[in-house]
């Protein structure tokens, strides 16, 4: 078999299971097997592949027809420019959550040239921690997560960056775990934000693969945005942010939940699709808790 011929047959099959892009999965499959960028394949379309190349091919692509991510397959992704290992007990990180860290490092950056400190409130695989650690460079980070498995996997991609001496990370359910003495410049999240009784109707690559637990954000989606709007304060230094993603039409709903416990939302910046996805929010003037 070819390497056009493997393409041809694999990108029909992944086409026939529903997968999206279903020849960019192919040779991104394929150039993984062979070990050579994806595009130096259309350089060698008549070379062969040798039976065990060609048996572990198949295999991935069979995996990939049964929806599993790309990302697990290969075991990795990339957030921010930097690579991210990943496996079934965190989120697959989406590029649009690259718009909240951008945001959380470009405070953290503008803080005078002093080192500021940094929540990352449900971190999962650690991206959105590593990526403020690496573009802030003086920044002082805590990673939470009420999963062990998920921390596991933070630190092992904060270690590969060799960031590790930056960041601390806390098992807690919400902030039962946290010191209540810190004070942070920026507390930043991507929480749970589906509503439980959409979890069925998601794809089948997020549905079957990805964690419950950082999917369900409780009836109506938004029950970690009341708990980090009521809690949040306690834990803010003076002059902090509060940095949220949020889900399709959740916009409407999320400045009033702030509102109510004292904060002004005084940014929404919306996604590659011209969504809004992004919030910026600050303490109301008198409603400081430190």
């Amino acid at each position: 078999m070819t390497v056009l011929e493997a393409i041809q047959k694999s990108t029909d099959f992944l086409a026939k299971k529903g997968v999206d892009s279903p020849r960019l999965q192919s040779e991104l499959l394929l150039a993984h097997v062979l070990e050579t960028p994806r595009l130096k394949l259309y350089l060698d379309f008549t070379r062969r592949l040798d039976e065990e190349q060609a048996g572990s091919f198949r295999e991935l692509i069979k995996r990939r027809g049964n929806r599993e991510p790309l990302q697990h397959i290969l075991g990795s992704t990339s957030f921010c420019g930097l690579e991210i290992t990943v496996n079934n007990s965190v989120l697959v990180p989406r590029p649009e959550t690259e718009l909240l860290a951008e945001e959380g490092w470009k405070h953290l950056n503008s803080l005078g040239g002093r080192p500021g400190s940094f929540l990352d409130f449900g971190t999962g695989s650690g991206c959105i921690a590593l990526a403020l650690c690496h573009f802030a460079a003086n920044a002082r980070g805590w990673a939470l997560d009420k999963s062990d498995e998920a921390l596991k996997m933070a630190r092992f991609n904060i270690e590969k960056h060799q960031l590790a001496n930056r960041l601390s990370f806390v098992q807690s359910n919400a902030f039962e775990n946290l010191d209540p003495a810190l004070r942070f410049d920026l507390i930043i999240s991507n929480p749970p934000y589906i509503p439980s009784k959409d979890l069925p109707s998601l794809q089948d690559e997020v549905r079957k693969f990805d964690p419950p637990s950082a999917l369900d954000g409780g009836p109506d989606g938004l029950d970690f945005y009341r708990l980090l709007a009521a809690e949040v304060p306690r834990h803010l230094a003076a002059g902090g942010k509060l940095m949220l993603e949020f889900g399709d039409g959740q916009e409407k709903w999320i400045p009033g939940i702030l509102e109510s416990h004292g904060w002004i939302m005084e940014l929404v910046l919306n996604d590659y699709s011209s969504r809004p996805r992004v919030g910026v929010a600050k303490r109301a003037s008198g409603m400081e808790m430190n």
